[in-house]
């Protein structure tokens, strides 16, 4: 990975989860949720909308590598 600035500790460790595989952003604790607008800024990750079933209209937030 190569970026102009170092990721801090919280955003390296939602940034190595996030690339483990595509992660509900409720399944990120709430002390590492605010290194994820940094992580959108840089370009780093991306938030998305996924019906979680199909027998229901509700959509979840999930976050995945660009």
């Amino acid at each position: 990975m190569t970026t102009e600035h170092e990721l801090t500790l919280a955003e390296r460790r939602v940034y190595d989860l996030v690339s483990q595989g595509d992660v509900m952003c409720k399944q990120i604790s709430h002390l590492d949720s605010g290194a994820i607008p940094s992580l959108i800024r840089r370009g780093l990750v991306e938030v998305y909308t996924r019906q979680v079933s199909s027998s229901r209209n509700k959509r979840l937030k999930y976050l995945r590598k660009v």
